[in-house]
């Protein structure tokens, strides 16, 4: 008896767990193996992304800085080439980010759910496609490595912050 109260307690629990919704899923990492390791995971508690800077050269993605909330990042990359800034309009998000690497990132090409591309970069290299893997999430965040340019980047994808004071 007291084994049947036990498995029962046991399923009732697993399938409690199965049934609670997953929404944060990771993409990536695209380009080359070089560079130094960065990540934006605490950015994401200054709100969602509302701007973009991409730095670019005639071959190369070179340097990022995303804007969370009111809240830059910090800069990562080289300071070569021209600075590219996109604002996002109020409560747009970024659901797919597209680009090209050989060695390095060459290309990215961020969507957002308004239909806009926001593309930067030279159309050369190996492709890749990220999208979130759970409906209804958006890019939350960025990772990746840089050194004089972006060696690789990761994509971070979450639901959007249901509250952002701050944005």
């Amino acid at each position: 008896m007291l084994t049947a109260a036990l498995l029962a307690l046991l399923c009732a629990s697993a399938s409690a767990n199965a049934i609670q919704a997953r929404s944060s899923s990771y993409s990536g990492e695209y380009g080359g193996g070089g560079g130094k390791r960065f990540s934006h995971s605490g950015n994401q508690l200054d709100g969602p992304i509302t701007a973009l800077r991409v730095r670019v050269n005639n071959y190369y993605i070179v340097g990022l800085q995303v804007r969370y909330g009111k809240v830059w990042s910090d800069y990562v990359g080289g300071r070569s080439g021209d600075l590219e800034e996109i604002f996002l309009h109020p409560g747009e998000s970024v659901i797919q980010v597209s680009g090209k690497y050989k060695g390095y990132l060459k290309k990215v090409v961020f969507v957002t759910d308004k239909g806009r591309y926001l593309a930067f970069g030279k159309d050369s290299g190996t492709s890749f496609n990220a999208v979130p893997l759970h409906p209804n999430t958006v890019l939350r965040f960025i990772s990746g490595r840089s050194g004089s340019v972006i060696d690789a980047i990761g994509l971070h994808w979450d639901v959007y912050p249901s509250i952002c004071s701050s944005c």
